[in-house]
């Protein structure tokens, strides 16, 4: 294809990834248009923009899931390109299909790959040519009970009941033995038809002790692809991650290798170009299966570009605007460790309950190796509408261990008031046996983490300020005794 020039972009998207895409943009000599709603009139990203334009009131629905307001207001600002970040519409067929028709760039994959890789059933069939790893299970759409029981038969239980067009642990249920077979098929399709408007399941082998492990995968529209190797996603809650790192502390050199072209097939089987997104199920023995693929910039993708050195944002749009890849596979190699976090406004001793309110105190950590993806400030309040994640936090380091260590001290720099996170959890996990060994999967939460231990975690700390503020009152006594003066110096503690 003919390669085009992109001079403004609209990022149909809110907070922190708006953000994250218009820095890139900036970088890049690129004019930014950002899209709010009526709860985000003082976001940070509509401030960063050089346009701005309201889309409607505060539920997403109504605004930033509004394609035809959205479209408009890029044909009104002679918009060339969309970015939809993630979320929203980052996923969504029918709007890469609009965009298109309206002569806008999408910067991400076709509409067809999009459309492939949204069903996980279509998936499972089209990556099937490629030669890449299945866990045991059918590739069509199951209702009838009595299928159902003899599926689970062949298979073997405990077996998995999943959404086809599921997501989040939506339409997932574990069934352990035949007798209740029946109920699980039941709820898993009322859910699924709630949730996605589409009841279609499928059963395949439920893997016990599983680690998720995801690989980066990057295509130009000349049909070259590459991976950029892989993030460690386990320790998740409600099915959805928390922490993640690149690269995993398990994989060996051979193994990687062999998701990273596994990755490259399921690419291959939807002729898939732009930044993507091949998740895989680990079992103990290292065995990897093909879970679905993810057709846009993954929250992680921090992780990736600490470790590579490339800036996926701007491999997107070079990709948008028709340009092949400027590096090839033998380009790429793994440099140092990193770590993310996802700080979320959710109080982890009430099972992760999401909160809202005002962020008091919001003071950012700093020094090498610590990176922010924010989209938040100091007074502002966490809206009920979206997400509840506040923001990413990200250290790299020469080594896992100086990635975990530089992780610990940017929590402990972190200060957020008003509301409950995530970051006490996140502390407990990275200072934990199991992380330290990498020995963990996606049960680590289940296994490892109680509630009350952050009310100890909690007590410990403040038991060593108090001791550490006796210590320092007493030398500073000494001091003050030896040397005539008041005060040696001023200490500001905090517990």
């Amino acid at each position: 294809m003919p390669e085009v020039k992109i001079k403004k972009i609209l990022v149909a998207n809110r907070g922190e990834i708006a953000i994250r895409v218009m820095r890139t943009a900036r970088e890049m000599g690129i004019k930014t248009v950002a899209i709010y709603s009526d709860a985000d009139v003082a976001s940070p990203h509509v401030k960063y923009a050089d346009e701005a334009v309201n889309v409607g009131p505060a539920p997403s629905n109504k605004s930033y899931l509004n394609m035809d307001k959205i479209i408009e207001v890029c044909l009104e600002l002679n918009v060339d390109a969309i970015h939809p970040g993630y979320g929203f519409l980052s996923e969504n067929a029918t709007f890469a299909k609009k965009v298109a028709e309206k002569g806008i760039i999408f910067i991400g994959p076709s509409p067809e790959a999009i459309e492939v890789m949204g069903d996980k059933l279509a998936a499972k069939n089209a990556v099937s040519k490629y030669n890449v790893p299945m866990v045991p299970g059918v590739n069509h759409a199951v209702s009838d009970l009595k299928e159902a029981k003899e599926i689970a038969d062949e298979i073997g239980y405990p077996v998995l009941i999943k959404a086809s067009a599921g997501g989040g642990g939506k339409g997932m249920r574990v069934v352990e033995k035949a007798e209740e077979i029946e109920e699980q098929m039941q709820r898993a399709m009322s859910e699924a038809e709630s949730a996605f408007s589409d009841k279609s399941v499928f059963i395949e082998k439920f893997i016990g002790s599983p680690r998720h492990i995801e690989i980066q995968i990057l295509g130009d529209q000349h049909g070259n692809l590459v991976y950029l190797f892989e993030r460690e996603c386990s320790i998740q809650r409600r099915h959805q991650k928390v922490i993640e790192e690149a690269p995993s502390a398990i994989l060996t050199p051979e193994k990687r290798k062999a998701m990273g072209e596994a990755a490259i097939g399921v690419a291959k089987a939807c002729n898939y170009y732009g930044a993507g997104t091949v998740e895989f199920i680990v079992d103990e023995n290292i065995d990897f299966f093909f879970l679905e693929m993810n057709t846009r910039l993954q929250v992680e993708h921090p992780v990736t570009e600490e470790i590579t050195g490339k800036d996926l944002v701007k491999e997107q749009i070079y990709v948008a605007e028709g340009k092949p890849l400027s590096f090839t596979q033998d380009d790429l190699t793994i440099n140092g460790h990193a770590i993310e976090i996802r700080v979320y406004a959710e109080n982890p001793k009430e099972n992760f309950l999401p909160e809202t309110g005002n962020l008091k105190t919001y003071k950012l950590p700093q020094g090498p190796g610590v990176r922010v993806d924010d989209g938040f400030e100091e007074g502002m309040d966490i809206p009920i509408y979206y997400d509840p994640m506040i923001s990413k936090l990200i250290t790299y380091g020469a080594n896992r261990e100086q990635a975990r260590m530089r992780m610990l001290r940017a929590i402990d720099e972190y200060e957020i008031s008003g509301l409950s996170t995530t970051l006490d959890f996140c502390s407990f996990a990275l200072k934990h046996e199991a992380f330290i060994s990498g020995h963990f999967d996606t049960k680590f939460v289940q296994t490892h983490f109680k509630p009350e231990m952050l009310d100890n975690h909690s007590e410990e700390e403040e038991q060593i300020a108090i001791a550490l503020a006796a210590f320092l009152l007493e030398e500073q006594k000494k001091a003050s005794n030896a040397v005539g003066e008041g005060s040696l110096s001023k200490w500001k503690l905090r517990a």
